[in-house]
């Protein structure tokens, strides 16, 4: 079936099976490496995404669901002028370790600055407890996210 939705502010169109994701999809038909295929069940973060702005694990939904909606990626938080102000961050802090739950983390991040601008450590810890990373402590990823709540 061929689905059409805005990926990152551009109009997208791929050709996918009923029962696909829309991580596969990103990742296999659009080309979207960014959110990272972990677990498949949801329990990690690492292709979270967002969706019509919602935050949401890409694994869990159906590509055919997001028909006609929008989703941004870790990609399409950039923009032309350089990197988002909390991917800077994770870099300017050294959180980003392996990087294969960073993807997940800056868009968790990202919501969640966008949501509460300057939240307190447990807001912190709450917004990101869907996100594993098994390189840290998440101490780097909690000054990373304090760094962005400063600048922004």
């Amino acid at each position: 079936m061929k689905i059409e939705l805005i990926v990152n502010g551009e109009q997208c169109e791929a050709d996918v099976w009923e029962g696909e994701s829309l991580l596969y999809a990103l990742r296999e038909r659009l080309g979207l490496y960014g959110s990272k295929n972990a677990c498949e069940q949801g329990e990690c973060g690492s292709c979270s995404v967002l969706l019509d702005g919602s935050l949401v694990c890409a694994c869990l939904v159906l590509a055919a669901q997001a028909e006609g909606h929008e989703v941004v990626t870790v990609e399409g938080l950039a923009d032309a002028n350089g990197l988002h102000p909390v991917q800077e961050a994770f870099v300017e802090t050294g959180a980003v370790q392996c990087g294969f739950c960073t993807p997940g983390l800056v868009v968790a991040t990202t919501e969640l600055l966008r949501q509460n601008p300057d939240p307190s450590d447990d807001e912190i810890r709450e917004a990101l407890s869907g996100n594993l990373c098994r390189c840290t402590g998440y101490t780097k990823i909690f000054d990373a996210v304090r760094l962005a709540a400063q600048r922004a």
